[in-house]
C-alpha cells in the first residue's frame, strides 16, 4: 500500500498541518490502495508563500532556461514510465494498455510540445518607439480532475512552466498518486524550489482556500460545472484570471455517405473510451433516418465486442468507474433513460455478467432517443451512448448545437466539402473530422458552459501570461 502522506512545498516533502490522511480506493477491487495527506488552509498558505517568494525570479528566467527545464522534465518523465503506468492502472482503473498508450503518452506529449511551443511565443514586441511585453502572471493555482491524472495535470504545468509562472497544484483526491510521481520527477529534473508545490486534499479544505487566496493571481481548473462555478466565484473576489475546462455532451454527426460498419465502430469507441469518463466523449450519435436500421445493427455488434474486465489483464477495452459514487450516478442515468422511454439496445443497469467486485458497469447504448431526454442533455460520465436520428443536415446541426455545452464535436463523412461545411457550423472548441485525432499543438477548450480559455501548446502558455505595454521605451 502506498503511503504518500507528505506535501511537497518549497522543494521539500513536509508533514501536513492537519495530521490527517485520505484513503485512496482501487476501483477494480474496492480496496484501499494507499493514503495521501489531507491538506488544509495552512498547507495552502505555506505553498502559496513558497510560490510567491520565487515567482519574480522564475518569471525573469530566459526562454532558453525554461525550454531546457521542460526538456529535462520530459526526459525524467520517460524514466518513470513504468511507475506512472502502474499507478494509473490502480488508482483510476484504466486498462493497463490504455494507461500506457493514452494516459502516460498524453502527459509526455504536453511537456515535449511546450518545449517547442515556447519558441513561438513573442515575449517582447517592438512597435515603433514602444514595447509590448508578455510576462508570467504570477502564482497560479491548478486544480485537476481524476479522469486523466497525467494529461490534465501535465498540460497545465507545462504551460505554466513555459510561461514562467510558479504554481500550487491540488490534484483530485481520488487519483492523487500520479501527481506525487510528477513531484518526484520535477525534483529530479531540477525544478527550482518554490516553483512547484503540491498540496493534496479535498475541495473544501484545499481547493477553496487556494482559489480564495489573495496572493494567487490565476486559477486553472478542469472538472465539473458546479465546482468551476465555485472557483470562479472565489476568484471574482479579487479578480483573479480564471481558466476553466468543464463538461461536455458532444455530438457525432454521421453523414449518409459513410461506411456504416466503420462509422458504428468509431461511434461506440468514442463513448466507451476511458470507461466513458471523458469530457469530450461523443455521447450523442446523430444518424440520418435513411441508414437507421443498418447503423443500429452495426452499432449493436460493435458494442457487444467491447471487453470489460480487470484492468491488469491485457486486452480490456474498459475498466471500472473511478468510485462507488460515480457508479451510482451512472446507474441512475441508465435507469432514467429507460424510464423516459428510450430503447435499450445494449447494456443496462447492474454490473456485467460474471463481475461481482469493482465499480464495473455495462457499456450501454440507447436508441429512439430525442434530444430533450435527460440522457441526451446531461453529462453522464460513464460508457453510455445515445443514437438520435435526423431528417437532413440542417436538422443535424441544430440538434448538435442544442446543448448548454460546447467542448467537442465530431463529423464522419466522405464528401470533404460537406464535412467541412458541417464542421464550421458546430459550436464547439474542437471539431474532429473522420477520426483525425487531436494534436498537442492545437488549442483545447470549450464554448458555452464547457468553459473559459484554452489549453495545450502555445495557447496553453498564453493563459499564464500578462500583457504589458511600455510607451516610449525606445525613445
Amino acid at each position: 500500500m502506498r503511503q504518500d502522506i507528505k506535501q511537497y512545498i518549497n522543494g521539500e516533502w513536509v508533514d501536513s498541518h492537519s495530521g490527517k490522511t485520505i484513503d485512496v480506493i482501487n476501483p477494480a477491487t474496492e480496496e484501499v490502495m494507499g493514503q495521501v495527506a489531507a491538506g488544509n488552509k495552512q498547507d495552502v498558505d505555506d505553498a502559496v508563500a513558497a510560490a510567491k517568494s520565487v515567482y519574480v525570479k522564475f518569471r525573469n528566467t530566459s526562454v532558453e532556461e525554461r525550454k531546457a527545464l521542460l526538456e529535462r522534465i520530459a526526459d525524467e518523465y520517460e524514466n518513470r514510465k513504468e511507475d506512472l503506468i502502474d499507478v494509473m492502472t490502480d488508482e483510476l482503473g484504466s486498462p493497463i494498455e490504455k494507461s500506457e498508450s493514452v494516459h502516460y503518452q498524453m502527459g509526455l506529449n504536453h511537456f515535449r510540445e511546450a518545449s517547442k511551443a515556447i519558441d513561438s511565443i513573442n515575449f517582447e514586441e517592438r512597435r515603433g518607439d514602444d514595447l509590448v511585453v508578455k510576462e508570467a502572471i504570477g502564482v497560479s493555482g491548478l486544480v485537476t480532475p481524476w479522469n486523466f491524472p497525467t494529461n490534465q495535470t501535465s498540460l497545465k504545468l507545462a504551460g505554466a512552466f513555459a510561461a514562467g509562472s510558479t504554481v500550487v497544484l491540488k490534484p483530485s483526491e481520488e487519483t492523487p498518486f500520479a501527481a506525487v510521481i510528477l513531484a518526484e520527477i520535477f525534483e529530479k529534473a531540477g525544478v527550482p524550489k518554490g516553483v512547484f508545490n503540491l498540496v493534496n486534499g479535498d475541495g473544501a479544505s484545499v481547493g477553496d482556500p487556494l482559489s480564495s487566496h489573495p496572493d494567487v493571481r490565476m486559477m486553472s481548473f478542469t472538472g465539473s460545472g458546479p465546482t468551476g462555478r465555485k472557483i470562479m466565484e472565489n476568484a471574482a473576489r479579487d479578480f483573479k484570471k480564471v481558466s476553466l475546462e468543464l463538461g461536455g455532451k458532444s455530438p457525432l454527426i454521421i453523414l449518409d455517405d459513410v461506411d456504416v460498419e466503420k462509422a458504428a465502430k468509431g461511434a461506440v469507441a468514442k463513448f466507451v473510451q476511458n470507461t466513458g469518463q471523458v469530457c469530450t466523449a461523443a455521447t450523442r450519435t446523430l444518424i440520418p433516418e435513411s441508414i437507421k436500421d443498418e447503423f443500429i445493427e452495426a452499432a449493436k455488434k460493435a458494442i457487444e465486442n467491447v471487453k470489460v474486465g480487470n484492468p491488469r489483464e491485457a486486452g480490456q477495452d474498459t475498466g471500472p468507474l473511478v468510485s462507488k459514487k460515480q457508479f451510482d450516478t451512472v446507474q441512475g442515468y441508465i435507469q432514467k433513460g429507460i424510464d423516459e422511454g428510450a430503447t435499450l439496445l445494449h447494456g443496462g443497469v447492474g454490473k456485467p455478467d460474471g463481475i461481482e467486485k469493482g465499480y464495473f458497469v455495462k457499456p450501454t447504448l440507447f436508441t429512439d432517443v430525442n434530444n430533450d431526454m435527460t440522457i441526451a442533455q446531461e453529462e453522464i460520465f460513464g460508457p453510455v451512448g445515445t443514437i438520435i436520428t435526423y431528417k437532413d443536415v440542417n436538422e443535424a446541426i441544430e440538434i448538435a448545437n442544442d446543448t448548454v455545452y460546447g467542448l467537442a464535436a465530431y463529423v464522419y463523412g466522405n464528401d470533404k466539402d460537406k464535412v467541412r461545411e458541417v464542421a464550421r457550423q458546430l459550436e464547439a472548441g474542437t471539431v474532429e473530422i473522420n477520426d483525425s485525432g487531436r494534436r498537442p499543438n492545437l488549442p483545447f477548450g470549450g464554448y458555452k458552459q464547457s468553459g473559459l480559455g484554452r489549453e495545450w501548446g502555445d495557447y496553453g502558455i498564453e493563459e499564464f501570461l500578462e500583457v504589458k505595454s511600455i510607451p516610449g521605451y525606445y525613445k
